[in-house]
């Protein structure tokens, strides 16, 4: 029995139903051993809203869905017949298994932001923003370049008819 891992289409933001009526469509079907893991392949985010820290997940591939399994008829028809399922990642039509570095890829990603979950800052460099707290509060720059490790925005604005660089942290600057 050679296990392989297999990226599979589903239907956008139903991945986790698709995942748990995959796996209960296996173990009705008896094929535990065949399909061992069925993975929503996802990251864990901090954020700060309102003042507060708030950890969450987030999907690393909207629609799809991780799958461990013994590829044969089975297999095959069952994952067919399970509402929401779209279709095999690969060439063809024929299913194509993932390379076992792209799997330890994925996989240690998902574990490392467990460990350090990743600060979720939405900017890049050329966005427009305005500072929403602190000694420039209420002023209109300009994303220049963005620390995510550190979580720190540098956004140009102008004061006194200058243009002048500020270090903020992410949540003192919103989306204009």
């Amino acid at each position: 029995m050679a296990l392989n891992w297999y990226i599979i289409r589903v239907q956008v933001g139903r991945e986790e139903r698709i995942r748990q009526n995959l796996l209960r469509r296996v173990k009705q079907e008896g094929l535990e051993d065949r399909v061992p893991e069925v993975l929503l392949p996802v990251e864990t985010v901090s954020d700060i809203k309102a003042g507060k820290r708030r950890v969450t997940k987030r999907k690393l591939y909207p629609g799809y869905l991780m799958v461990q399994m013994d590829l044969d008829d089975s297999v095959w028809f069952m994952l067919k017949d399970t509402p929401g399922f779209g279709d095999f990642v690969g060439g063809g039509g024929q299913p194509v298994p993932m390379s076992p570095d792209e799997i330890d890829r994925i996989l240690d990603q998902m574990q490392e932001s467990k460990e350090k979950p990743r600060l979720s800052i939405t900017f890049k460099k050329g966005d427009r923003v305005k500072v929403k707290q602190g000694h420039f509060e209420n002023f209109d720059g300009t994303v220049e370049d963005v620390n995510l490790d550190k979580g720190i925005v540098k956004v140009i604005v102008t004061i006194f008819g200058r243009a002048t660089p500020v270090e903020l942290e992410y949540w003192e600057i919103e989306q204009v």
